[in-house]
């Protein structure tokens, strides 16, 4: 009864907005909704989260932004400095294409990636809002939006929601964190005003020297994902969801498929450190595969499962396409979309089966009233 209660309020928001929630969702009657908990949205983020959501209010979404990256991998496979613009839209389109028969969603860019917003199965869109790139101006990694692009514009271009991706460490220069945090603030106030679900993606780097693949920067790890967790948690940020890394790195957990041979922590540690990080907000997080296979990426899953986690989803990126790159290279786009419909399909649905755990959206405690 518990869940259920939690669940009325959303199937009513539906209602007020008109909005036709997915077949099979949120089965209630009256009686139910009037006992029920109401849920802390306005109508325009209730309708984009729900959009992005499968049956369950599970946020099960591929990601497919990367713009930089994909034309480092296209130019390595092809051997050349930069690949042809119509390589990167065309290998856009095909992965939306095929993934999101198995995805409630997808993430694209606007740079190269808008023809693919026709082409993705009816399911719910998010774009992001970052200029892709920044991340290599500097030491600092300030942020920047692309040009020409605002909150409105990417909701008239389609976006169901809108995700933004900010490099964060509390070890860095206080006018630097202070510059990031209003632009997140910044950020917060336009999906406010044009009443836009916002999806805060913070991944952490070094200022130390370390190598971001070493031992000392994955036990350095969870303490840069514990501050961020805690802090863009708070309400001047206006985020509603956040897209977040795991607080370990899989090579340096004794006791797992992915162990490199050097612990930083031990299996029951990085479950303790799962639960530590999960506990410091009250918003739904969505976990990103930060580039690992898709088999590490399926196992850091199931690691979060087995902590015991209250976590909303995914918004998994290159782990579930990144070996197709080469296939599309080397033998064109009919072998990459057999490759997607086979064994990409396979990536995600092993990512679906661990979501099997994963709780609705609107259970996360900044939903519920």
């Amino acid at each position: 009864m518990a869940a259920t209660k939690k669940l009325m309020a959303l199937r009513f928001g539906c209602w007020v907005l008109g909005v036709s929630p997915r077949p099979g969702l949120w089965e209630l009657d009256k009686n139910e909704w009037e006992r029920g908990m109401a849920i802390q949205l306005t109508p325009g983020k209730m309708a984009g989260l729900q959009a992005v959501s499968d049956a369950r209010g599970v946020i099960a979404a591929a990601a497919m932004d990367q713009r930089g990256l994909l034309k480092k991998m296209l130019a390595r496979e092809l051997g050349v400095a930069e690949p042809p613009a119509e390589m990167m839209v065309e290998f856009k389109r095909l992965v939306a294409g095929s993934l999101t028969k198995h995805a409630s969603a997808i993430l694209l860019d606007v740079e190269f990636g808008l023809p693919a917003t026709k082409n993705i199965n009816g399911k719910g869109l998010l774009l992001a809002y970052e200029k892709s790139g920044y991340d290599v101006s500097g030491p600092t990694k300030l942020p920047s939006l692309t040009e020409g692009w605002s909150v409105l514009r990417l909701k008239e271009a389609g976006a169901d929601c809108i995700k933004v991706l900010v490099y964060y460490t509390p070890f860095e220069d206080n006018w630097v964190n202070e510059q990031k945090k209003a632009w997140v603030e910044r950020i917060g106030a336009e999906c406010r005003g044009v009443d836009m679900p916002y999806f805060l993606e913070f991944l952490g780097y070094d200022v130390h020297g370390e190598d971001e693949a070493g031992l000392a920067y994955a036990r350095r790890k969870p303490e840069i994902v514990n501050y961020c967790m805690e802090e863009f948690s708070k309400d001047r940020y206006g985020a509603d969801v956040l897209k977040v890394e795991a607080p370990i790195q899989m090579a340096y957990v004794s006791g797992t498929k992915a162990f490199g041979g050097t612990e930083a922590y031990s299996r029951d540690e990085a479950k303790a450190l799962f639960r530590k990080a999960a506990a410091l907000t009250d918003k739904p997080i969505v976990y990103l595969s930060a580039g690992v296979t898709s088999a590490v990426f399926v196992e850091t899953l199931e690691l979060a499962v087995e902590s015991g986690v209250e976590f909303h989803g995914v918004l998994g990126g290159r782990a579930t396409w990144q070996d197709g790159v080469p296939v599309y290279v080397a033998k064109g786009a009919a072998a990459l979309e057999e490759w997607l419909d086979t064994q990409g399909a396979r990536n995600v649905q092993e990512v679906n089966r661990v979501l099997q755990s994963a709780r609705p959206w609107y259970e996360a405690r900044s939903m519920r009233g």
